[in-house]
Order: C-alpha cells, then sequence, then structure tokens
C-alpha cells in the first residue's frame, strides 16, 4: 500500500468508526449531557481520569470545563486527576501506582459529584480502582471505553453512563473519544446558554 491509500484508510475508517458510534452512543450521550448539566448547575464537580492519551482527553476536557469550550460563561467545577505530578509520584511511591486516582477520590469526591473515567481497552486496573472508589463516594460514573468496554464495562452501576466506542483500534478509540468530550462540553453550554447553531 502506499503512503497516499494509507492516509486515505485513515481517513475512511476513522469515518465509519464516528458513523457506528452515532447509532449507539447518542442515547447514552443525551444523558451523560443531563447529568454533567445537573452536576454543575448543583454546585458539584467533575473529576476525570485516564492513562496516557486519554490522561490528555481528561486533561482537555476539564480545560473546556474550568476555562471555555466555544462561548463565554461561568467556570463549571473540574478537576483532572491525572495533572499534579507531586500526587502522582508521591501516591505512586508510597502506594502503588493503581491507586493514583483512587485515593484524589478518597479525598476530593462528595455525593452529587460524578467521574468521567476514560480507558480505551476498558482495563486500566487504577481507572478501574478509581470508579470502586467513586461508588464508594456515591457518585456516578461517566465511562469513556473501547473494545467491548472491558472489565469497567462489567463493574457500572445502573445509574453510570457507559459510552462504548465499537471499535478496537486504540487510535480510533481516541478520536471518537475526544468527539464525545466535544459534545458533552456543546451540549452542557446548550443547556445552560441556550441552543446555539
Amino acid at each position: 500500500m502506499d503512503l497516499a491509500s494509507k492516509l486515505t484508510a485513515h481517513f475512511e475508517d476513522n469515518i465509519a468508526a464516528t458513523q457506528r458510534s452515532m447509532q449507539t452512543l447518542c442515547a447514552p450521550m443525551l444523558s451523560a449531557i443531563d447529568l454533567c448539566f445537573g452536576t454543575v448547575t448543583n454546585n458539584a464537580k467533575i473529576l476525570a481520569c485516564g492513562n496516557g492519551g486519554s490522561a490528555a482527553d481528561a486533561q482537555h476536557f476539564i480545560a473546556e470545563l474550568v476555562g471555555r469550550f466555544e462561548r463565554d460563561r461561568l467556570p463549571l467545577a473540574g478537576v483532572a486527576l491525572n495533572t499534579d505530578t507531586s500526587i502522582l509520584t508521591a501516591v505512586g511511591n508510597d502506594y502503588g501506582f493503581d491507586q493514583i486516582f483512587s485515593r484524589q477520590i478518597m479525598a476530593l469526591g462528595q455525593p452529587g459529584d460524578i467521574l468521567v473515567a476514560i480507558s480505551t481497552s476498558g482495563n486500566s486496573t487504577n481507572v478501574q480502582l478509581a470508579i470502586q472508589a467513586a461508588h464508594e463516594r456515591d457518585m456516578q460514573v461517566i465511562a469513556l471505553t473501547g473494545r467491548g468496554g472491558g472489565t469497567i464495562g462489567d463493574m457500572l452501576m445502573p445509574d453510570d453512563i457507559h459510552l462504548c466506542v465499537p471499535h478496537d483500534r486504540t487510535m480510533r478509540i481516541q478520536e471518537v473519544h475526544i468527539l464525545l468530550l466535544h459534545m458533552l462540553c456543546d451540549g452542557i453550554d446548550a443547556l445552560l446558554l441556550g441552543d446555539s447553531a
């Protein structure tokens, strides 16, 4: 395959992954937007976490909430749990990498808060423990996964929301995840500020 054909194949695979996601994820996305809106308008906060590219997505999402998305508005309460290197290295050193998110949730999470947990495989142990800690704090979870949802898909509660991208390739899952997070931001803003074309 020449390079131009390879690039075309990437575009086509991305389009197909997005279309499959559109068919399966619109309903849970509406629920996720309502949950986030209810959270930030009830003086609660959104915590988010992930590893690697998913950490970058969590940080990006929270930046859009605290800063702004496409329109000016008041800042919304959110914390990316993968950004404080002192906490990550202290907890990782003293308790193990698996607990870097769960200990922060135990410290910061309150009933009414939500956790946005991102794992392309659905099998990240530290994200699983974060979900467990969130449940123990009476927090709902929005899980963004792929590959069928992995272990995370099995541990979600009935009130949680599972946004599982119907694809097995990490890059495609991550590409759809950032689309879903942008849609969450846009949906929250539409409910806060009124719909905008």
